[in-house]
């Protein structure tokens, strides 16, 4: 049958058991294609043409940002190229038609350094602090999840998912499962954080033995990154910290401080898990500071006597 809605399953069964996507992956390719199939005028894959791509892709540019119309199309686009693998269609509509817009360049929100110890500074002295057992466990684990956040430069969704035999506390290394199933490790360069990443995983021992995640809640489950940005928002306000933070932002603080350091931009793609040196050039606009150093002190002008 070429009913769209069959072919959307087809599709995605395909995507899920030969294309081996992610449960996240699948999850907006499938949003993506409803939206899709529900907002156009016809239900048979045959009866598509460009002109009805045209009028559902203005219909985005009119209620969404340009990213997110880029990814919608994207998956749609992807559904028909497999439409055409599979000789469902003769033809595929969208190459009868031209998509080019600019999509505006977002600057990463980095975190100021002094803020980043401030912040740190409250979860240990919040741990110092604590009356009960409970509390401290809390902040413990508080503390390592921080400390791992900004020395690895890992997204919220690769610590969340970090099992027990990821990390080897003896060598300091993590191995990051990122996306796309691609696998990166990564070196813990800093004793301190070793210290408390080791002294959380004796605390913890029980509950991550049962349920063999690394970063748990003391009821012996999985820490979700809910969980992590509330203890975010709570640390920010004990802190008096005005500037909203949010867990990527210590991804993109350790990538900008990296740069700002005459790190090579390829250590720091790698690091990041960056398929593109081109998702990685981003923070080249963001390392104000260093620019600012560079053209203070390397400028000949700063020799001129005028």
């Amino acid at each position: 049958m070429n009913t769209l809605q069959t072919q959307q399953n087809n599709y995605l069964e395909y995507c899920k058991t030969q294309k081996r996507l992610d449960f996240k992956t699948l999850k907006a390719y499938r949003i993506d294609l409803t939206q899709f199939i529900n907002e156009i005028p016809v239900k048979n894959v045959l009866d598509i043409t460009p002109d009805i791509l045209e009028h559902f892709i203005a219909s985005l540019h009119q209620r969404y940002k340009p990213k997110t119309v880029k990814r919608k199309i994207a998956s749609v686009k992807a559904f028909f190229h497999y439409l055409e693998y599979r000789e469902v269609i003769e033809r595929n509509p969208f190459n009868k038609i031209q998509i080019k817009f600019r999509e505006p360049v977002t600057l990463p929100k980095t975190i100021p350094l002094h803020i980043v110890e401030n912040f740190l500074c409250t979860i240990y002295r919040q741990r110092q602090n604590s009356v009960t057992d409970y509390q401290q466990k809390n902040a413990l684990r508080d503390a390592a999840v921080i400390e791992m956040l900004f020395s690895t430069g890992m997204r919220i969704s690769e610590l969340c998912s970090l099992q027990v035999n990821d990390i080897n506390l003896y060598e300091g290394t993590i191995l990051i499962h990122g996306k796309g199933s691609k696998e990166r490790r990564i070196q813990i360069g800093n004793d301190d954080v070793v210290n408390i990443l080791t002294e959380y995983r004796k605390t913890f021992d029980m509950q991550i033995q049962e349920c063999r995640y690394f970063f748990v809640n003391q009821s012996g489950n999985p820490l979700s990154d809910q969980a992590i940005r509330r203890m975010i928002n709570k640390y920010t306000s004990l802190a008096a910290i005005e500037l909203h933070i949010t867990p990527h932002m210590f991804r993109h603080t350790f990538a900008t401080s990296l740069l700002e350091a005459d790190v090579d931009i390829r250590y720091i793609q790698e690091m990041l898990g960056h398929s593109s040196i081109n998702v990685t050039e981003i923070y080249t606009h963001v390392a104000m500071a260093k620019q600012r150093d560079i053209l203070t002190t390397k400028h000949p002008r700063k020799d001129f006597r005028v």
